[in-house]
């Protein structure tokens, strides 16, 4: 891992209270996850609940 990468990885896991390697099995599940409803067609829109406005996450 890159330097800021494991900084980020180390602000995650002070923030949250958990140990990097769980840190990094939830992104795994989470990544898994979103991949598969991407798969079937599904999209990732993330909307502020405020403005309203919506944005949509591409998965590369």
């Amino acid at each position: 891992m890159t330097d800021a990468e494991m900084r980020a990885l180390e602000e995650l896991s002070a923030r949250k209270d958990l140990s990097k390697t769980a840190v990094l099995r939830q992104a795994l599940r989470l990544y898994q996850m979103l991949d598969a409803r991407v798969e079937k067609g599904d999209k990732l829109v993330f909307e502020n609940d405020v403005t309203r406005d919506k944005a949509e996450l591409m998965l590369l």
